[in-house]
């Protein structure tokens, strides 16, 4: 359902990160790098500057007006029309850049895009316009297109089939490869191509027979003729099928219900006999009942090595390697932080292995701790590991290129972006950083008006047990609010659960923070990000820990006096939405809400919604008792406060019955609400206009009921039953 008496710990900077952990080597390297690319630095540096004093810069000039009332150029229009999202990045045959991006102002189309041949040149579209590169498969989709020299195969969003595309051939165009099925109903994701046999080897879902419970395996798709070969079935869930160099093994994740990937899973290795088939497998992690553990991300080296990110023995995921003579597993550089991230949508890619001779095996990664990514190379020989000092303070997914990198990230003063980090010879700096790709080139022109993120560590219900949250304070250097004025504070409670919310650059949050309102974003108990224990806090407990450690966050500001508690609103989509409902029926903390696609009954949602949560809730709820009693609309009573709602009509995870039956039963009491659905979209909103109106629509509603001011924006609210 993926689609936070302690004082502020830190100001997320774009150029800050601790150095305690590492080895003098390391130390050398983070000096040296930082030294080679200063004018891209200081730029950085100067934005992070402006933003930091932008806040007590000429005061006596500002227009006294109360919080929410200000007037901001990040409208909504602006927001809707920034919010493109990156799905995938890729390096074709020449070494140019490819990356998938998914267009608002095209009802969320998402298309292929090159990297131009020169620079200052315009990127090229790849995909024909009769075309849109997504997946269904898993629902969440990810892993749409993979990438062989100049062969590109991905799958097509209308029918699902999996297409086959030159590259340098501009007027040919695409050609199936899998059969016709009628409709989108046989979905395929994260593929990968098998050089020895000619063929794509790639996850499959099934839906013919059973929409809610499909079949999924691995299978090999050829290249000329519409064959099609299963290479792996009997299980739940298959993700990371991945080809050694010569065609001869298979690495492959596979999970089994009640489990979710992050609970508990297995890497497998498979041995490929002459006529492509697996002829020995071997369980290379996870099948030890001594390891509970959650392996992820398997990976071939050049020279044929198995490395992989698994959780098994600090309960944090780190990256490992595969010794095949006598099949155990060994650490390569053991670090309380996060190497990978929970698998909600297929292809991620959280390390590449960048050079392996006999001098050194080096490996390009990403990790997170304390809430902020590092880039980093692990000299595995050395058993070293070595910091790269870049601007982005948030890291997603690193694809290796020609002697440099593609960095997907982002920061508190940078939106999600594609760098291209260029390193010398020796791969022991970085001579050169810089943007590909921006989902948002023109927000910059916005950077006066920006909030910073602070992360704030705050106590939760449980004595001794912390946890996190971005908190962005109102910030316009037009305006002030009077000295005895505390701001409305906004709390998104984000998706998942089992997710994690990031202190980037988000115009959506800007949108609210310019306007006079604080705004945090919380990383409860279940987060992910901090590790397996943090991780595992809300198993058995979705709707306790999460809604405790919401509400804590919004008394800690309140006391802090950082908000007003006499105007505190809550906001989330997915699991989101049900944090946020569960915590207006069975808290009091919040004044208004309004829930996007969210849970409203738990048992609704285990008996409708798609295979790859099904059972997800049997850990995370508990008894029948405890779903009933867990379910907002099972204690319609409770809510005292305004609520309004948001919904896709095409929506499989959460379908529209949910807020259908929360809107009646909270019109029949009486409380103010609204209900808005959206033809067309499915779990969360891609087109423009939607994401425009449903921002829009919450700013006006909390206005209204709580806020106490008037919106500067013209904007015609939506009719409120038991209030209009």
């Amino acid at each position: 359902m993926a689609l936070a008496a302690i004082a502020i710990v830190a100001r997320c900077s774009p150029l800050s990160f601790p150095k305690s952990n590492f080895s003098p080597l390391a130390r050398v390297l983070v000096a040296r790098s930082s030294s080679s690319f200063k004018p891209h630095l200081r730029r950085y540096k100067a934005m992070a500057s402006s933003l930091s004093s932008s806040g007590t810069a000429a005061k006596t000039e500002r227009v006294t007006a109360p919080y929410g009332s200000w007037k901001s150029p990040i409208t909504a229009d602006v927001v809707s029309g920034a919010s493109k999202r990156l799905d995938g990045i890729s390096v074709d045959g020449d070494g140019r850049l490819l990356w998938l991006e998914s267009r608002p102002s095209e009802s969320g189309r998402s298309v292929l895009v090159k990297e131009p041949e020169k620079p200052g040149e315009e990127p090229v579209d790849i995909t024909p316009k009769e075309f849109a590169v997504r997946t269904l498969c898993q629902e969440y989709g990810g892993g749409a297109f993979s990438i062989s020299g100049d062969t590109l195969v991905f799958s097509n969003y209308k029918d699902q089939r999996l297409y086959k595309q030159s590259l340098h051939l501009k007027d040919s165009p695409p050609l199936p490869i899998t059969p016709d099925y009628g409709g989108p109903s046989v979905c395929y994701a994260d593929g990968v191509f098998d050089g020895r046999f000619g063929r794509y080897v790639t996850v499959r879902e099934d839906r013919r027979e059973d929409s809610l419970n499909p079949t999924t395996m691995v299978v090999a798709v050829g290249l000329g003729e519409k064959d099609i070969q299963v290479l792996i079935s009997g299980n739940d869930f298959y993700a990371f099928p991945r080809m050694d160099p010569k065609g001869e093994k298979i690495a492959w994740i596979e999970w089994g219900h009640p489990n979710m990937p992050w609970d508990k899973a297995e890497l497998w290795v498979g041995y490929i006999s002459e006529v492509g088939d697996i002829f020995k497998r071997v369980c290379v992690a996870g099948h030890d009942p001594k390891h509970v553990e959650s392996p992820t991300e398997p990976k071939w080296s050049p020279k044929g090595e198995l490395f992989f990110i698994t959780d098994r023995q600090n309960g944090f995921w780190n990256l490992y390697k595969w010794i095949e003579s006598t099949n155990e597993v060994l650490p390569l550089y053991p670090l309380n932080a996060e190497f990978a991230r929970s698998l909600w949508v297929f292809g991620m890619n959280s390390y590449e292995v960048i050079q392996s001779d006999k001098q050194k095996i080096l490996i390009a990664c990403s990790y997170r701790q304390r809430g902020r990514s590092h880039l980093a190379i692990i000299d595995v020989l050395q058993s070293s590991l070595s910091l790269l000092d870049i601007p982005f303070t948030d890291i997603q997914d690193i694809t290796s290129g020609n002697n440099c990198l593609y960095v997907e990230g982002a920061s508190g003063v940078l939106p999600t972006s594609v760098a291209k980090v260029t390193f010398n010879d020796e791969k022991s700096e970085i001579i050169d950083f810089r943007i590909i790709w921006s989902s948002s080139p023109d927000s910059l022109k916005y950077q006066s008006y920006f909030s910073l993120p602070e992360l704030i560590e705050f106590p939760t219900e449980v004595p001794g047990q912390n946890a996190y949250a971005y908190f962005y304070p109102p910030s316009n250097h037009v305006y002030q609010a009077s000295q005895e004025e505390k701001p409305p504070l906004l709390l998104k409670s984000h998706g998942g659960p089992t997710s994690e919310t990031r202190g980037v650059l988000n115009l959506s949050i800007q949108y609210w923070t310019s306007r006079g309102w604080a705004f945090v974003d919380v990383n409860y108990g279940g987060s992910t990000g901090y590790g397996r224990e943090f991780r595992e806090r809300l198993l058995g407990r979705w709707g306790i820990v999460d809604v405790d450690d919401c509400c804590s966050c919004a008394k800690f500001l309140v006391e802090s006096g950082k908000a007003d508690g006499n105007r505190l609103c809550i906001t989330g989509g997915s699991a989101g939405g049900y944090t946020t409902l569960a915590a207006l029926a069975f808290r009091e903390t919040f004044k208004a809400g309004a829930s996007l696609y969210g849970v409203a009954d738990l048992n609704m949602l285990r008996a409708e919604t798609h295979k790859f949560e099904s059972h997800y809730l049997d850990k995370l709820v508990g008894s029948e008792k405890d779903y009933y009693e867990r379910s907002p609309i099972n204690s319609v009573e409770k809510f005292s406060c305004p609520i309004i709602l948001f919904q896709g009509l095409e929506d499989k995870v959460v379908p529209p019955d949910q807020a259908r039956k929360i809107y009646e039963a909270l019109k029949q009491k009486g409380l103010p609400v609204a209900l808005v659905e959206y033809e067309g979209e499915q779990h969360g909103f891609r087109k423009a206009e939607n994401i425009k109106f449903t921002l829009e629509q919450q700013m006006v509603f909390f206005a209204r009921l709580v806020g106490h001011f008037d919106v500067a924006d013209e904007i015609t609210p939506i009719k409120i039953d038991n209030f209009d």
